[in-house]
């Protein structure tokens, strides 16, 4: 067996060993990818990529992280006529559809951590369960990165906002050109 033979099968190798997609968690066809965590004086959020691999549509319905939160919600952001962002509970949860994905990034939807029980500080964990119609629960922790400017979106806040919130609950304008 030459050299380059040799360096080809441990190569070989080596791939068959690493995680597909580098999922943080996974159930039933749902994955849950770049999770991470924010945190404000008294409240945090928590953001990441929900892609459902299954043939039918899935829905995340709740999420709880008892530990750190004394209430977990699903939330969005949308802009009023006046151009300023208000937070809201979702509690219809969010629709992830078959084969597709569904970002929860800052600026949008995303998970809303309310009366913080302690500071989260950037590389403390969060464990965070979901809860999802069809798959189910899944359980994960998330590391907390208060130090994360942008989210994949792009934005000020990781989004297309003209308006932004803070996740006290402030609401403030849409800058003016």
């Amino acid at each position: 067996m030459t050299f380059k033979t040799l360096l080809r099968a441990a190569a070989a190798a080596l791939c068959l060993n690493l995680p597909a997609a580098n999922p943080v968690a996974a159930q039933d066809g749902v994955h849950i990818n770049d999770a991470y965590a924010r945190a404000s004086a008294a409240s945090g959020a928590v953001f990441f990529t929900i892609e459902n691999h299954q043939t039918e549509d899935d829905r995340l319905i709740a999420a709880s992280a008892d530990a750190v939160a004394s209430k977990v919600e699903l939330h969005t952001h949308k802009q009023d006529a006046n151009g300023v962002m208000q937070m809201m509970e979702v509690p219809e949860g969010f629709v992830i559809l078959a084969n597709g994905e569904h970002a929860l990034a800052r600026g949008g939807d995303h998970v809303m951590l309310m009366g913080l029980t302690a500071p989260l500080n950037t590389g403390d964990v969060v464990s965070l369960t979901l809860t999802f119609e069809k798959a189910g629960v899944i359980t994960l922790d998330v590391p907390v990165d208060n130090e994360r400017t942008a989210g994949p979106m792009g934005g000020p806040m990781g989004g297309p906002m003209q308006g932004t919130m803070d996740h006290s609950g402030h609401a403030m304008p849409a800058p003016t050109n």
